[in-house]
């Protein structure tokens, strides 16, 4: 048990990751009066521009993108409760093998230990009781998520003070009704590829440690999701209205990578153990 305030931190790669697979945990802790950081790796430069046009399309300005996407994600923050937001500035890496991942200043070619020297300045600041990223393979691969997977375990390590650690994850058993859910919607959805190397997205139900209930803040994800506007076209969950969408996505999902705590598994809530 702790004798202060509790704290969870979020490190997220782009604008509007922070809204999808914890949004609800972000929501739930502000409402119970947990202090909540959100970190932003990278400044989102590889987003859609105006109009949906696309990176490498006549027209897209990534400098544009930054700033409309820095106000659409600080939109998302108010919704969401989150106390305070740290931007870490790198430039979007954007989707693995674009020319993207190699510019000057982007994230995925920024070393792991510059990066994670800064990240742990802010845990050393902010004293997070829990933190929560992503997994080895940033959950479906995108460079910048494995980046901030990379740094963020190297920063926890740096400085030894967060109680828990997760991993963000899905069951597979919801991806299946994702899947249905999309495919009813008329949505472009892709099924996995058995025959691909990648690492297949999420994990059997019977992995995943901590299951959050965040129904009553439905709404909130749902709505902290529509503030960046500027990605709908790929914020394929907006498609559901806020009702299904509740539904579906009314529980969060993670894997307790560190834990000093002993709380028992599986577990219903990030901070059991610490209060």
């Amino acid at each position: 048990m702790v004798d202060r305030s509790l704290t969870l931190m979020a490190v997220h790669a782009h604008p509007d990751d922070e809204a999808t697979g914890t949004g609800g945990v972000l929501a739930r802790a502000a409402a119970e009066g947990i202090q909540t950081v959100l970190v932003t790796c990278t400044d989102g430069g590889c987003g859609d521009g105006v109009g949906g046009v696309k990176p490498g399309e006549p027209g897209h300005d990534p400098a544009a993108v930054v700033a409309m996407r820095t106000g659409e994600l600080e939109a998302s923050c108010e919704v969401l409760g989150v106390n305070h937001l740290e931007l870490l500035g790198y430039a979007d890496s954007g989707m693995m093998g674009w020319a993207t991942n190699d510019a000057p200043g982007s994230f995925w070619k920024t070393p792991v230990d510059e990066a994670a020297a800064r990240l742990a300045e802010l845990i050393r600041r902010y004293r997070p009781d829990v933190v929560v990223t992503y997994d080895e393979n940033g959950f479906y691969g995108h460079p910048d998520h494995i980046q901030a997977h990379r740094v963020t375990m190297a920063a926890v390590a740096l400085t030894q003070l967060p109680a828990k650690v997760y991993w963000t994850t899905v069951p597979r058993s919801m991806m299946e009704e994702f899947s249905r859910v999309m495919r009813e919607l008329g949505a472009d959805w892709d099924e996995p590829d058995a025959e691909s190397d990648e690492p297949e997205i999420g994990l059997p139900d019977e992995e995943i440690t901590t299951w959050v209930d965040t129904t009553d803040f439905g709404p909130q994800k749902f709505k902290a999701l529509a503030a960046h506007a500027s990605q709908s076209e790929n914020i394929f969950f907006l498609q559901m209205g806020v009702e299904k969408f509740t539904e579906l996505m009314g529980v969060e999902t993670f894997v307790r990578v560190h834990d000093t705590t002993g709380a028992a598994l599986p577990e219903a809530d990030l901070f059991a153990g610490l209060r």
